[in-house]
Order: structure tokens, then sequence, then C-alpha cells
């Protein structure tokens, strides 16, 4: 936990805080918090302040029947939430539903699996063998990408296990999966990205990249 350099931006976990965030970006932030005790310990000081606040508001008379609903909710049953497991944090499983991915090859030896897309971001997991370099391309949008396996490098540098590279329209990179295991990653986007070669731009359409 303690090796984790590269983090989520402030701008995001206040989002994230606020409840403000796109699902995509949420898991990204939710999984980076379940592995880095840096930003596990901004947001829990974040909740004890807002939980300090809220005991200095003057309490609001609840509606009829409100009391006996909220009670009646508390005493239904409770869904189980899947575990996280050596790679995947809870909730990356929790969008697995439980389940080993189910891979979709992309070429090379590099395989994906979308795990949600709405009109305000896609979120999906990366299988990249080593020495494998996704192809070159930049960004539309945001692009927060999470090492749950292995490593990658580009030119921002070396991303291992509990990092996250933060990726904008500004940035052209070119990932390359570091030695030893396969690279997997959990990347949410809010648009396409910008590839550079005519294949890849060729294919973008059926992988939904």
């Amino acid at each position: 936990m303690s090796q984790i350099r590269h983090h989520i931006p402030d701008d995001v976990l206040e989002a994230y805080h606020a409840g403000s965030l796109p699902h995509a970006f949420g898991v990204v932030v939710a999984a980076h918090l379940s592995l880095c005790d840096a930003c596990r310990a901004w947001a829990e000081s974040r909740d004890m302040m807002g939980g300090a606040l809220l005991r200095e508001l003057a309490g609001a008379a609840l509606h009829e029947g409100a009391r006996a609903r909220i009670l009646a909710a508390m005493d239904g049953p409770v869904p189980a939430v899947p575990r996280g497991s050596a790679v995947f944090p809870a909730p990356v499983m929790a969008c697995l539903g439980g389940q080993p991915p189910r891979w979709r090859m992309l070429g090379g030896g590099i395989r994906q699996q979308i795990l949600a897309a709405d009109a305000e971001g896609s979120l999906r997991l990366l299988y990249i063998p080593p020495g494998k370099a996704v192809p070159e391309h930049g960004h539309g949008g945001l692009e927060l990408t999470l090492v749950l396996q292995g490593s990658f490098s580009d030119n921002a540098g070396a991303f291992h296990r509990g990092d996250v590279e933060t990726a904008h329209d500004a940035i052209d990179h070119q990932p390359v999966a570091g030695p030893g295991m396969p690279c997997i990653c959990l990347a949410a986007t809010d648009a396409p990205l910008r590839f550079h070669a005519f294949l890849p731009r060729l294919l973008q359409p059926l992988f939904r990249i």
C-alpha cells in the first residue's frame, strides 16, 4: 500500500465525496481508496467533518409515516456484496457480479471487458500481456486508469498496483505493460480515445473504446 505514488486528483476526490462523480469514475475512485491508505484516510476525514456538521444542524420533522417506512426499509434483506479478490477490489467485483472477467480479444493478446457504459462515461477492464503496448492515442476528455495487477509505463512514468494515471485532452501516450505478470487495469473515460494509427481507428466503433 505504501508504495502507491500516483493518486486520484484532488478535484476528482472532491466530486466523489460530494456524490457528483459519474459512475464509471466513481468505481475507479472507490477501488483506489480500497488500496491506498493515504487517500482512504483523506476520505474518512471528510466523512468525519460531514458528520460533525450534521450534528450542528437543527432537526427537521418527518412527514407522516416516514419513520415507519424508514424502519421497514432497514428491516429488509441486505443485498450480498461481493468480496474483493487478490486482483480485483470489492468495487470491481461488484461490477463483475462476483464472477471472473469475461475477456474479449482486441488484438495482440490485449483483452477487455466493458463493465459499464452510459452517456457520462464508460468503465472497462484491460488485460495487457507483458511487454505489449497499447496503440498510441490521445484523449477527447478525462481518463482515469488504475493498475490492479502488474505494471505499465509511458511518458508520464511507471505505474504499479494501486497507482492511477490521469490523462486528459492535452496528453498523448502509448502505455507499455511491464515485465513479469500481465498488466490488468481498470479504466474510466468520458469520451472516445483518439488513436493515431489507421487500424485502431477503423476498429474503434467495434471495440467501443
